[in-house]
């Protein structure tokens, strides 16, 4: 004899977010996708740095981290702020450190 969903499926339904809420979400994995990226972000998780500094610690040309950063920036994962002709980059909140943290918790649990 089959069961009925009817109250699961409800409960879900009511539940699941719209589908360009849902669309965004998949794009801002998509960022988290590009190992270049993870690697900055995972430095700028531990200090604000310069595209300069970035890119003497990851062995990259400038251009490579700043085409990265503009992504970065672009899916609002990092901020940056000016002092005098310099740059410098940092995670843009604490929600971007927690997923940080999350996935490599997982990964080395």
């Amino acid at each position: 004899m089959p069961h009925n969903h009817d109250k699961l499926l409800d409960h879900v339904k009511k539940e699941m977010p719209t589908d360009e809420i849902l669309q965004d979400l998949g794009d801002l994995f998509k960022v988290f996708g590009d190992t270049t990226r993870i690697k900055i972000m995972f430095a700028l998780y531990e200090e604000e740095m310069c595209v300069c500094a970035i890119s003497e610690l990851l062995g990259m040309t400038q251009s490579a981290i700043s085409h990265q950063l503009k992504t970065l920036k672009q899916a609002d994962l990092v901020a940056s702020r000016r002092e005098g002709k310099t740059i410098y980059y940092h995670l843009s909140d604490e929600h971007v450190k927690s997923i940080i943290a999350q996935g490599y918790e997982h990964l080395t649990e």
